[in-house]
Protein backbone atom coordinates (compact mmCIF):
# COMPACT_ATOMS: atom_id res chain seq x y z
CA UNK A 1 0.00 0.00 0.00
CA UNK A 2 1.26 3.70 -0.87
CA UNK A 3 1.18 6.33 1.91
CA UNK A 4 -1.48 8.74 1.69
CA UNK A 5 -0.30 10.68 4.73
CA UNK A 6 3.44 11.77 5.76
CA UNK A 7 4.08 13.50 8.56
CA UNK A 8 7.33 15.59 9.43
CA UNK A 9 8.07 16.74 12.23
CA UNK A 10 5.13 18.61 13.04
CA UNK A 11 5.08 20.44 16.01
CA UNK A 12 3.39 22.82 18.33
CA UNK A 13 4.08 24.83 20.92
CA UNK A 14 2.15 27.95 23.12
CA UNK A 15 4.15 29.78 24.70
CA UNK A 16 6.58 27.47 26.76
CA UNK A 17 4.35 24.37 26.42
CA UNK A 18 4.82 21.88 23.46
CA UNK A 19 1.49 20.43 22.45
CA UNK A 20 3.04 18.62 19.93
CA UNK A 21 6.65 17.48 19.70
CA UNK A 22 8.00 16.73 16.19
CA UNK A 23 5.76 13.98 15.58
CA UNK A 24 6.92 12.26 12.29
CA UNK A 25 4.95 9.20 10.66
CA UNK A 26 3.42 7.63 7.57
CA UNK A 27 -0.32 6.44 6.96
CA UNK A 28 -0.75 4.14 4.13
CA UNK A 29 -4.31 4.13 1.50
CA UNK A 30 -7.08 2.22 2.68
CA UNK A 31 -5.98 1.66 6.39
CA UNK A 32 -7.94 2.70 10.20
CA UNK A 33 -4.84 4.75 11.57
CA UNK A 34 -5.65 5.41 15.30
CA UNK A 35 -3.93 8.11 17.64
CA UNK A 36 -4.06 6.68 21.11
CA UNK A 37 -3.72 8.55 23.89
CA UNK A 38 -4.80 9.94 27.04
CA UNK A 39 -6.87 13.52 27.33
CA UNK A 40 -4.30 16.32 26.78
CA UNK A 41 -1.87 14.28 25.08
CA UNK A 42 -2.17 16.45 21.65
CA UNK A 43 -4.48 14.11 19.68
CA UNK A 44 -6.66 16.95 18.56
CA UNK A 45 -4.15 19.51 17.83
CA UNK A 46 -2.23 17.20 15.32
CA UNK A 47 -6.00 16.57 13.46
CA UNK A 48 -6.22 20.54 13.45
CA UNK A 49 -2.73 20.66 12.18
CA UNK A 50 -2.79 18.32 9.54
CA UNK A 51 -6.55 19.46 8.13
CA UNK A 52 -5.24 23.55 8.52
CA UNK A 53 -7.35 24.84 11.22
CA UNK A 54 -4.18 25.79 13.31
CA UNK A 55 -0.82 26.55 12.14
CA UNK A 56 1.80 24.70 13.22
CA UNK A 57 4.62 26.47 14.92
CA UNK A 58 6.97 23.80 12.85
CA UNK A 59 7.30 20.96 10.22
CA UNK A 60 4.53 19.77 7.94
CA UNK A 61 2.71 17.11 6.49
CA UNK A 62 1.88 15.90 3.18
CA UNK A 63 -1.68 14.98 2.68
CA UNK A 64 -2.11 12.76 -0.63
CA UNK A 65 0.45 14.57 -1.70
CA UNK A 66 -0.31 18.50 -0.93
CA UNK A 67 1.32 20.15 1.54
CA UNK A 68 -0.56 21.54 4.29
CA UNK A 69 0.90 24.84 4.76
CA UNK A 70 1.50 24.95 0.90
CA UNK A 71 -1.64 24.27 -0.88
CA UNK A 72 -4.30 23.77 2.31
CA UNK A 73 -7.48 24.09 -0.01
CA UNK A 74 -6.17 21.16 -2.16
CA UNK A 75 -5.85 19.28 1.18
CA UNK A 76 -9.18 20.46 2.38
CA UNK A 77 -10.76 18.95 -0.81
CA UNK A 78 -9.56 15.79 -0.56
CA UNK A 79 -10.43 14.85 3.42
CA UNK A 80 -13.83 14.83 5.29
CA UNK A 81 -13.55 16.21 9.03
CA UNK A 82 -15.59 15.03 11.92
CA UNK A 83 -14.50 16.98 14.87
CA UNK A 84 -15.52 16.21 18.39
CA UNK A 85 -18.10 18.49 18.79
CA UNK A 86 -20.49 19.01 16.05
CA UNK A 87 -20.58 21.81 13.16
CA UNK A 88 -24.26 21.41 11.77
CA UNK A 89 -27.09 23.31 11.84
CA UNK A 90 -29.96 22.31 14.51
CA UNK A 91 -32.51 24.52 12.61
CA UNK A 92 -31.85 22.83 9.57
CA UNK A 93 -32.95 18.86 8.75
CA UNK A 94 -30.58 15.94 7.67
CA UNK A 95 -31.18 16.18 4.33
CA UNK A 96 -30.99 20.38 4.32
CA UNK A 97 -27.61 19.37 6.54
CA UNK A 98 -26.09 16.98 3.79
CA UNK A 99 -27.64 19.54 0.92
CA UNK A 100 -26.08 22.50 2.34
CA UNK A 101 -22.62 20.97 3.36
CA UNK A 102 -22.06 19.41 -1.05
CA UNK A 103 -22.87 23.27 -1.82
CA UNK A 104 -19.69 24.14 0.39
CA UNK A 105 -17.45 21.35 -1.12
CA UNK A 106 -18.90 22.45 -4.58
CA UNK A 107 -20.55 19.03 -5.97
CA UNK A 108 -22.45 19.73 -8.72
CA UNK A 109 -26.09 21.06 -8.55
CA UNK A 110 -27.60 18.01 -10.36
CA UNK A 111 -25.61 15.48 -7.66
CA UNK A 112 -26.14 17.40 -4.66
CA UNK A 113 -29.69 15.75 -3.50
CA UNK A 114 -28.71 12.12 -5.01
CA UNK A 115 -25.47 12.42 -3.27
CA UNK A 116 -27.58 13.52 -0.03
CA UNK A 117 -30.32 10.86 -0.03
CA UNK A 118 -27.42 8.25 -1.02
CA UNK A 119 -25.71 8.97 2.37
CA UNK A 120 -28.72 8.86 4.42
CA UNK A 121 -29.75 5.62 3.08
CA UNK A 122 -26.30 4.13 3.98
CA UNK A 123 -26.07 5.57 7.53
CA UNK A 124 -29.79 4.66 8.49
CA UNK A 125 -30.91 8.17 8.73
CA UNK A 126 -33.49 7.83 5.62
CA UNK A 127 -36.48 7.93 7.86
CA UNK A 128 -35.06 10.87 9.94
CA UNK A 129 -34.03 12.60 6.92
CA UNK A 130 -36.86 15.58 7.80
CA UNK A 131 -36.15 15.84 11.31
CA UNK A 132 -34.21 18.86 12.27
CA UNK A 133 -30.44 17.87 13.98
CA UNK A 134 -31.27 19.69 16.87
CA UNK A 135 -34.15 17.04 17.65
CA UNK A 136 -31.64 13.78 16.63
CA UNK A 137 -30.59 11.87 19.75
CA UNK A 138 -26.82 11.63 19.87
CA UNK A 139 -26.07 9.07 18.21
CA UNK A 140 -28.08 9.77 15.03
CA UNK A 141 -26.36 13.40 15.15
CA UNK A 142 -22.77 11.62 15.15
CA UNK A 143 -23.95 9.40 12.01
CA UNK A 144 -25.00 12.53 10.23
CA UNK A 145 -21.88 13.69 11.33
CA UNK A 146 -20.07 11.50 9.72
CA UNK A 147 -22.21 11.59 6.59
CA UNK A 148 -22.00 15.04 5.71
CA UNK A 149 -17.94 14.75 5.72
CA UNK A 150 -18.18 12.59 3.01
CA UNK A 151 -20.28 14.55 0.89
CA UNK A 152 -17.83 15.11 -1.58
CA UNK A 153 -16.26 11.94 -1.81
CA UNK A 154 -13.16 12.34 0.25
CA UNK A 155 -10.17 9.92 0.41
CA UNK A 156 -9.11 10.86 4.02
CA UNK A 157 -11.53 10.66 6.86
CA UNK A 158 -10.67 12.34 9.84
CA UNK A 159 -12.60 11.26 12.94
CA UNK A 160 -11.90 12.72 16.51
CA UNK A 161 -12.96 10.61 19.42
CA UNK A 162 -15.78 9.76 17.39
CA UNK A 163 -17.68 7.62 20.01
CA UNK A 164 -17.31 10.35 23.20
CA UNK A 165 -20.55 10.33 24.85
CA UNK A 166 -22.38 7.76 22.88
CA UNK A 167 -24.43 5.28 24.60
CA UNK A 168 -23.52 1.69 24.10
CA UNK A 169 -25.74 0.46 21.62
CA UNK A 170 -24.72 3.58 19.20
CA UNK A 171 -21.62 3.42 20.28
CA UNK A 172 -21.56 -0.10 18.17
CA UNK A 173 -23.65 0.78 15.64
CA UNK A 174 -21.11 3.48 14.76
CA UNK A 175 -17.53 1.52 15.35
CA UNK A 176 -19.71 -0.85 12.37
CA UNK A 177 -19.80 2.31 10.00
CA UNK A 178 -16.58 3.32 10.53
CA UNK A 179 -15.58 -0.22 9.51
CA UNK A 180 -17.79 -0.35 6.56
CA UNK A 181 -16.50 2.96 5.43
CA UNK A 182 -13.04 1.30 5.45
CA UNK A 183 -14.13 -1.69 3.47
CA UNK A 184 -15.23 1.27 0.43
CA UNK A 185 -11.70 2.07 0.68
CA UNK A 186 -11.65 5.10 2.91
CA UNK A 187 -8.14 5.96 4.81
CA UNK A 188 -9.85 6.86 8.25
CA UNK A 189 -7.43 8.69 10.92
CA UNK A 190 -9.13 8.16 14.32
CA UNK A 191 -8.19 9.69 17.83
CA UNK A 192 -9.44 7.60 20.62
CA UNK A 193 -8.79 7.65 24.67
CA UNK A 194 -10.79 3.98 24.26
CA UNK A 195 -7.96 1.38 24.14
CA UNK A 196 -10.73 -1.09 22.85
CA UNK A 197 -11.91 0.73 20.09
CA UNK A 198 -8.32 1.67 19.31
CA UNK A 199 -8.02 -2.58 19.23
CA UNK A 200 -11.13 -3.45 17.44
CA UNK A 201 -11.05 -0.68 14.74
CA UNK A 202 -7.24 0.12 13.98
CA UNK A 203 -4.91 -1.75 11.43
CA UNK A 204 -2.31 -0.20 13.05
CA UNK A 205 -2.38 2.25 16.20
CA UNK A 206 -0.03 5.46 17.77
CA UNK A 207 0.36 5.72 21.17
CA UNK A 208 1.09 9.10 22.22
CA UNK A 209 1.65 10.55 25.55
CA UNK A 210 2.08 14.79 26.38
CA UNK A 211 2.74 15.28 22.51
CA UNK A 212 5.47 12.52 21.90
CA UNK A 213 4.45 9.07 20.03
CA UNK A 214 6.02 6.31 22.03
CA UNK A 215 5.11 3.49 19.57
CA UNK A 216 3.94 2.49 16.08
CA UNK A 217 2.54 -0.79 15.23
CA UNK A 218 -0.05 -3.09 14.87
CA UNK A 219 -2.29 -3.93 18.31
CA UNK A 220 -1.05 -7.71 17.47
CA UNK A 221 2.75 -6.29 17.77
CA UNK A 222 2.28 -3.35 20.34
CA UNK A 223 0.61 -6.17 22.85
CA UNK A 224 4.01 -8.08 22.44
CA UNK A 225 5.70 -5.54 24.27
CA UNK A 226 3.80 -7.22 27.57
CA UNK A 227 4.63 -10.55 26.67
CA UNK A 228 6.52 -11.66 29.20
CA UNK A 229 3.43 -10.83 31.45
CA UNK A 230 1.25 -13.47 33.06
CA UNK A 231 -2.55 -12.74 33.58
CA UNK A 232 -4.54 -15.36 36.18
CA UNK A 233 -8.14 -14.13 36.32
CA UNK A 234 -10.49 -15.52 38.85
CA UNK A 235 -14.21 -15.27 39.62
CA UNK A 236 -14.65 -15.31 43.30
CA UNK A 237 -18.51 -15.71 45.20
CA UNK A 238 -18.04 -12.70 46.76
CA UNK A 239 -14.74 -10.45 47.70
CA UNK A 240 -14.51 -9.95 51.03
CA UNK A 241 -13.45 -5.98 51.81
CA UNK A 242 -10.62 -7.31 54.25
CA UNK A 243 -9.20 -9.72 51.32
CA UNK A 244 -8.87 -6.68 49.01
CA UNK A 245 -6.28 -5.15 51.94
CA UNK A 246 -4.63 -8.48 52.28
CA UNK A 247 -4.23 -8.73 48.21
CA UNK A 248 -1.83 -6.16 48.27
CA UNK A 249 1.07 -8.17 50.55
CA UNK A 250 1.16 -10.72 48.31
CA UNK A 251 4.39 -11.11 46.85
CA UNK A 252 5.16 -11.71 42.95
CA UNK A 253 1.97 -9.95 42.13
CA UNK A 254 2.76 -6.58 40.32
CA UNK A 255 -0.93 -5.33 39.73
CA UNK A 256 -4.10 -6.75 40.50
CA UNK A 257 -7.38 -5.30 39.21
CA UNK A 258 -10.81 -6.06 41.15
CA UNK A 259 -14.00 -6.17 38.67
CA UNK A 260 -16.90 -7.07 40.73
CA UNK A 261 -16.38 -10.68 41.89
CA UNK A 262 -13.52 -10.73 39.52
CA UNK A 263 -9.63 -10.19 40.23
CA UNK A 264 -7.22 -10.41 38.07
CA UNK A 265 -3.55 -10.54 38.94
CA UNK A 266 -0.49 -9.47 36.46
CA UNK A 267 2.59 -11.36 37.34
CA UNK A 268 5.62 -12.58 35.66
CA UNK A 269 5.08 -16.70 37.40
CA UNK A 270 1.72 -17.35 37.54
CA UNK A 271 2.69 -20.99 39.14
CA UNK A 272 4.81 -19.25 41.74
CA UNK A 273 2.20 -17.25 43.12
CA UNK A 274 -0.80 -18.87 42.77
CA UNK A 275 -0.59 -21.20 46.06
CA UNK A 276 -0.18 -18.26 47.79
CA UNK A 277 -3.72 -16.60 46.15
CA UNK A 278 -5.45 -19.54 46.87
CA UNK A 279 -4.63 -19.87 50.34
CA UNK A 280 -5.03 -16.28 50.97
CA UNK A 281 -8.90 -16.94 49.58
CA UNK A 282 -9.04 -19.52 52.27
CA UNK A 283 -8.13 -18.29 54.76
CA UNK A 284 -10.78 -15.09 54.15
CA UNK A 285 -13.66 -17.51 53.39
CA UNK A 286 -13.64 -16.55 49.60
CA UNK A 287 -14.56 -19.27 47.78
CA UNK A 288 -13.53 -19.53 43.92
CA UNK A 289 -15.92 -20.08 41.02
CA UNK A 290 -13.55 -20.15 37.92
CA UNK A 291 -9.60 -19.52 37.47
CA UNK A 292 -8.19 -18.53 34.26
CA UNK A 293 -5.13 -17.41 32.40
CA UNK A 294 -5.30 -14.65 29.91
CA UNK A 295 -3.18 -13.20 27.08
CA UNK A 296 -1.48 -9.76 27.72
CA UNK A 297 -4.61 -7.19 26.46
CA UNK A 298 -3.79 -3.76 24.65
CA UNK A 299 -4.38 -1.90 28.30
CA UNK A 300 -1.40 -3.82 29.56
CA UNK A 301 1.33 -3.18 26.91
CA UNK A 302 -0.11 0.28 27.07
CA UNK A 303 0.44 0.75 30.81
CA UNK A 304 3.96 -0.65 30.40
CA UNK A 305 4.97 1.47 27.44
CA UNK A 306 3.62 4.67 29.03
CA UNK A 307 3.76 3.80 32.45
CA UNK A 308 0.04 5.65 32.60
CA UNK A 309 -2.67 4.28 35.02
CA UNK A 310 -4.61 2.74 32.42
CA UNK A 311 -7.67 3.92 34.39
CA UNK A 312 -6.63 7.55 33.23
CA UNK A 313 -7.78 6.38 29.62
CA UNK A 314 -11.25 5.62 30.78
CA UNK A 315 -12.22 9.18 31.77
CA UNK A 316 -13.94 11.18 29.23
CA UNK A 317 -13.44 15.22 28.75
CA UNK A 318 -16.60 17.17 29.95
CA UNK A 319 -19.18 17.32 27.14
CA UNK A 320 -19.26 20.46 25.11
CA UNK A 321 -22.35 22.47 24.80
CA UNK A 322 -23.51 23.22 21.60
CA UNK A 323 -24.63 20.88 18.57
CA UNK A 324 -24.11 18.33 20.49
Amino acid sequence: MNEIIRVNELTKSYGPTLAVDHLSFDVKEGEIFGFLGPNGAGKTTTIRMMVGLTQPSSGTAFINGHDILKEPVKVKQTIGLVPETSNLYGELTSLENLIYQAELYGVARKERKDRALQLLEEFGLKEHQENTFQKLSRGLKRRLTIATALIHHPKILFLDEPTTGLDVMSARGLRKLILDSKKKGLMIFLTTHYIPEAESLCDRIAIIVKGKIRIIDTPENIKSHAKEMEILEVGLDRVPDPLKNKLLSLSGIEKILIDENRIRFHTKNIGQVTPGIIKLFEEQGARMETINTLSPSLEDAFVKLTGLDSDLMKIDKPLKMGGE
